[in-house]
């Protein structure tokens, strides 16, 4: 298969930085960066960030496990996924028989698609709930920052870990306030803040199943979003900017979590 034939994509490309592609496809990529030194330059950053943000988790597997990550704990969300499941398996299986002739065909012409990367799911829900909430004018949070104590100690205690609100004012940011949403199988929290023109960013938080520590960057429209997985929770930051404006809000904002739980 030629690069011409599969044509590389952001997931390749995020794919290659987490060393998740195999040998062909991995040397497919490799050969596309030659031709788009650019990007190669991007892949070689983000690489980079990679390994920075690997070496600063090494002392954390150190530390004690927490009690969301007990056996007993683990097997409870087990039981109630496979209870989930059976659920759905009779259409599943209907569906698998409607599709099986196509499949098979298929998958002679195409190549595997790539499993969703942890990371990539934590960006998609961030980004639906800036969308969501960035045009409010009236509601734009739930709780103001006027109650910022009782916000971060609410929303820590739904999510079950230690929220802090990161100072972005080095960044023409100032704290607006925040809400509760659905995230994944649990609770996620919001943080909105907003600069002197009235341009707002979010930063998002969700427990995350995963090991992947390098930032993941992910762009719908005009939203960007950093995204990255650490000690079993989802983090994203996300605002109508550029990659590089928005890297070291989202360096700021690992910094301002790093440590608390």
């Amino acid at each position: 298969m030629t690069d011409r034939e599969f044509p590389i994509g952001e997931d390749e490309v995020q794919a290659f930085v987490d060393e998740r592609l195999d040998g062909g496809r991995r040397a497919a990529v490799e050969a596309h960066l030659a031709f788009h030194p650019e990007l190669a330059e991007r892949v070689a950053l983000e690489r980079r960030q990679r390994a920075m943000l690997q070496s600063r988790l090494d002392a954390k597997f150190a530390e004690p496990i927490p009690a969301r990550l007990r056996i007993a704990h683990l097997r409870a969300a087990r039981r109630t996924f496979w209870a989930r499941s059976w659920a759905s398996a009779a259409a599943a299986v209907a569906l698998f028989v409607s599709g099986a002739t196509a499949g098979w065909f298929a998958n002679d012409i195409a190549p595997a698609p790539l499993a969703v990367a942890p990371t990539a799911s934590v960006a998609q829900g961030a980004q639906a709930a800036y969308r969501t909430f960035v045009v409010e004018v009236a509601h734009p949070v739930e709780v103001g920052v006027q109650q910022e104590t009782h916000l971060l100690q609410w929303l820590s205690k739904r999510l079950g870990r230690k929220l802090a609100a990161p100072d972005l004012s080095p960044f023409g940011y100032k704290l607006m306030g925040g809400r509760l949403l659905p995230g994944g199988s649990g609770a996620a929290a919001q943080l909105m803040y907003d600069d002197a023109s009235g341009r707002r960013l979010t930063i998002y938080v969700r427990a995350a199943e995963g090991t992947e520590t390098a930032f993941r960057f992910q762009k719908e429209g005009e939203a960007a979003t950093f995204a990255w997985i650490d000690q079993g929770f989802g983090f994203a930051v996300t605002a109508t900017a550029s990659r590089e404006e928005l890297l070291p809000i989202a360096e700021a904002v690992y910094r301002g979590f790093e440590g608390k739980s």
